[in-house]
């Protein structure tokens, strides 16, 4: 991800994954040595549920996870820099800003 003139990848994407897989949501995590990115696609409606153990109520949000992605500690801060670049041209182009609505709610 560094701008780095004398290093040019040959990225080769298989046919198979050139649609991508579509993501409602993400789950990022870490462990000492790697972030872990799991992209999560809703597979049923949410529901309600009262919890056997409390009796509170709950929503329930059925989700897969449809990739899962580590990268090592050293590139987040690039992916995050890429990310947020992304993001500002996507403001410019469409006007508009990205919902800070949560998917999921409480």
């Amino acid at each position: 991800m560094a701008d780095d003139p004398s290093r040019q990848f040959d990225i080769d994407l298989p046919p198979e994954q050139i649609a991508g897989s579509y993501a409602d949501f993400a789950n990022v995590w870490h462990t000492p040595n790697v972030f872990v990115m799991d992209f999560l696609s809703l597979s049923h409606p949410p529901r309600e549920e009262v919890d056997p153990d409390t009796g509170k109520r709950r929503t329930t949000v059925p989700a897969r996870v449809v990739s899962r992605i580590r990268i090592p500690p050293e590139q987040v801060f690039e992916l995050a820099k890429a990310l947020t670049q992304q993001l500002e041209f996507w403001e410019r182009e469409t006007g508009r800003r990205s919902s800070t609505d949560p998917i999921v709610g409480d």
